[in-house]
C-alpha cells in the first residue's frame, strides 16, 4: 500500500465535512496543523475535493462498482431529507471518480431538489447550474469544488436559519455514504497499515455527541435514532486495531445505515 493511498484513507473517512488543503507527512504521521481547515469543536477535517485530489493518485479503484441510485424522491421528515442531502452529496463525489456525466447531472439536480425540500434552494441554485455545466464538458476539477460549496453553504444557511442539528445531518449522512464507499475499496486491497487510519474515534464521538445534544423531537426520530444505534456498533470497531474482518463490519453497518437514510419505512 502506497504512502499516498494511506493519507488518502484516513481523509476520505472523514469525507464530506470541511476545509482545505493536504500535506506531505507521512502516512503514519498526518500532521492536520500544517494546512488550513474547518474545525467542528476539536476536530478538524479536510473538504472532500482535497481528499480526491488525494484519490487520483491512487490508480484504479473500479468506481463505477461503487455507485448507487439515490431515491431522492422517497423521503419523508426534514431530519431524513438533512441526512439524504449528505449522502447524495457524497454520491457526487463518486460520481466524478467514475467520470459519469450522467450520474453527475442527476445528483446536481438532486441537491438542488433536496435543498429545495429543506428551505435552502437559493443557497445552491448557482451551484447546481455549474455541477450540471462543468459536469457536460468533464471538467472535474471544478465539479469538485462546486460540491464542496454546495455543501458548505447548505449547512451554513442551516446555522443561519437556526437549523444548526440538521446542518449535523448532513454532514453525518455524508460521513456514512463515504465510509461505506471507501471502506469497500478498501476491502478490495486490504493494508493493515491502511485500515488503521480508519480508526477516528473523536469524529465518530463528535457525530454522537451531536445526535445525543438534540432536542427529544429530534432523538426521537425513528431514522436518527437507527443513526445513534449504528454509531454504536460502529464504535468497539473503530477504537481497535481494524482487521479485514471489522472493515468488512463497518462497510455493512454504513450500508444498512444509509439504507435506512434511503428509505421512508
Amino acid at each position: 500500500m502506497t504512502k499516498h493511498l494511506g493519507r488518502f484513507i484516513f481523509a476520505a473517512t472523514s469525507f464530506l465535512l470541511a476545509v482545505s488543503g493536504f500535506g506531505e507527512a507521512p502516512a503514519n504521521h498526518i500532521d492536520l496543523s500544517k494546512f488550513p481547515a474547518t474545525q467542528l469543536d476539536d476536530i478538524v477535517v479536510p473538504l472532500p475535493s482535497e481528499v480526491f485530489n488525494v484519490l487520483d493518485k491512487l490508480g484504479t479503484p473500479n468506481w463505477q462498482e461503487q455507485l448507487r441510485n439515490p431515491t431522492v424522491k422517497n423521503r419523508g421528515e426534514r431530519e431524513q431529507i438533512a441526512l439524504l442531502l449528505g449522502s447524495v452529496v457524497a454520491e457526487g463525489f463518486v460520481a466524478v471518480e467514475a467520470a459519469d456525466k450522467a450520474r453527475v447531472k442527476q445528483i446536481g439536480r438532486d441537491v438542488l431538489e433536496l435543498a429545495r425540500a429543506i428551505g435552502v434552494e437559493s443557497t445552491v441554485l448557482a451551484r447546481t447550474n455549474s455541477i450540471v455545466t462543468k459536469a457536460d464538458s468533464g471538467d472535474w476539477i471544478f465539479v469538485r469544488r462546486e460540491l464542496d460549496g454546495a455543501l458548505t453553504d447548505v449547512k451554513n444557511a442551516m446555522i443561519q436559519l437556526k437549523d444548526a442539528q440538521l446542518a449535523h445531518l448532513v454532514s453525518l449522512g455524508g460521513w456514512l455514504r463515504g465510509t461505506e464507499v471507501l471502506t469497500a475499496v478498501v476491502q478490495k486491497s486490504y493494508s493493515s497499515d491502511a485500515a488503521d487510519l480508519l480508526n477516528q474515534p473523536d469524529l465518530l464521538r463528535y457525530f454522537q455527541e451531536r445526535l445525543a445534544g438534540m432536542p427529544p423531537r429530534m432523538r426521537n426520530n425513528p431514522l436518527v435514532n437507527r443513526m445513534q444505534k449504528g454509531l454504536e456498533e460502529i464504535s468497539p470497531l473503530i477504537n481497535q486495531k481494524l482487521t479485514p474482518g471489522s472493515v468488512r463490519r463497518i462497510n455493512e453497518i454504513t450500508g444498512q445505515m444509509v439504507k435506512a437514510i434511503n428509505s421512508r419505512a
